[in-house]
């Protein structure tokens, strides 16, 4: 049988957090070669322990072909962890990025993950308001692009501290973005959070999902936290 043919977005990558716990004895072996197999399949496998009763561990993986990124997902099940919660999402460039310099739209279509040296992990969902006092989307495009530059403008606090990673899921999950934050320290995030939730983009019109923390580490000390 021939193979299917290839399904990604016309620019940018596939991406699916796959949150998961133990089904009884996890194959650390098949874990393993599931990632070599991806990896060697161009995906970017990004692999953290999760703290906390929601998972134990996630799998972000990143790919141009979304049957790559479902066949990993189906060695994993095979290599006994439970799928307990997904996001599927891909890499965008924001509609208010217009004039964005060339490397900034392509370090956002095709990030490079994990980043060195930040090891804490968080990930959430969130949509914007659509209520009877505010809805985000009667508002004017030139409203949305100030409240966005201010967005914008708070997180460029965290240079250095924190790498946001912004994938859209409109149609595609519950939620319209999925935001996965890298930071240097486990406070990092959640002075992040904190400090971007006060800008009147957030605090009027932003609404969030569950919050998933954990650890990056390689594909051995993620099983290893899950098996101690």
């Amino acid at each position: 049988m021939n193979p299917p043919a290839p399904l990604g977005p016309a620019r940018g990558l596939n991406v699916v957090h796959l949150f998961c716990h133990p089904d009884g004895t996890v194959d650390a072996g098949a874990v393993r070669k599931a990632v070599d197999e991806a990896v060697d399949a161009g995906l970017q496998v990004v692999t953290a322990a999760i703290m906390g009763a929601k998972a134990d561990t996630c799998f972000m993986v990143l790919g141009e072909d979304l049957w790559d990124l479902r066949r990993f997902q189906s060695k994993v099940q095979a290599a006994g962890f439970k799928v307990a919660e997904s996001y599927v999402s891909v890499t965008e460039v924001s509609e208010y990025a217009a004039g964005m310099p060339e490397k900034m739209i392509n370090d956002r279509l095709n990030p490079v993950l994990p980043p060195a040296g930040m090891r804490a992990f968080c990930f959430y969902p969130m949509s914007k308001r659509r209520g009877e006092e505010h809805n985000w989307y009667a508002l004017s495009y030139d409203e949305r692009m100030r409240l966005m530059r201010q967005h914008g403008a708070a997180g460029k606090e965290f240079k250095g501290r924190i790498l946001q990673v912004v994938t859209g899921s409109t149609g595609l999950d519950d939620w319209e973005w999925g935001v996965t934050l890298f930071g240097v320290h486990i406070d990092d995030l959640k002075e992040c959070v904190y400090s971007m939730r006060f800008d009147e983009a957030s605090t009027l019109y932003g609404e969030f999902g569950a919050f998933y923390t954990g650890l990056v580490g390689t594909v051995d000390e993620v099983l290893d936290a899950t098996s101690a």
